[in-house]
């Protein structure tokens, strides 16, 4: 979880590598409505996001219901939206990646084909809640150094 630019779908994708895990990308399962709305720069409000994590949260329960392990990059900004996405799956742990608002803008900057414009940065980093209960990882390091973090965090809790 993160803001836009955080590194969600890079580490996330490498993660579910390393791991053989199933991977989402929340903006996949984005509404036209939301997408259009974020293309011309006006910030999401939490009427629109609620069906869109009550869907996440349906994608995530039925793939955990059959066995599979899923690692998904969403935005998960707010404690509600981090609530409504593990409402009774009891797996779910969160990882929080933090990044200075400077790295983001360059990122977001650089960003091509992406619906998501860095105008809404702010409106970002205002919206997000810092979880209290994630794991907190600084993404301004190489990638594999991030998810190698990652792995050797997660399998400390579990282990």
């Amino acid at each position: 979880m993160g803001v836009s630019g955080s590194g969600k779908t890079a580490v996330g994708t490498r993660l579910a590598e390393k791991l053989n895990h199933e991977f989402l990308d929340a903006d996949n399962f984005h509404p036209p409505a939301n997408i259009e709305k974020m293309k011309h720069s006006i910030p999401l409000t939490d009427e629109d996001r609620f069906p869109w994590l009550r869907n996440l949260h349906s994608e995530l329960a039925s793939r955990l219901s059959q066995g599979k392990s899923v690692i998904l990059a969403c935005s998960a900004l707010k404690e509600t939206y981090r609530t409504i996405l593990a409402e009774n799956l009891s797996q779910v742990r969160f990882v929080y990646l933090h990044v200075d608002k400077e790295t983001l803008a360059e990122r977001l900057q650089k960003r091509a084909g992406h619906f998501f414009p860095k105008e809404l940065l702010e409106s970002q980093l205002a919206t997000l809640e810092t979880p209290h209960d994630a794991l907190v990882v600084e993404e301004n390091r190489p990638l594999d150094e991030v998810v190698d973090a990652i792995v050797k965090a997660v399998a400390g809790r579990e282990g």
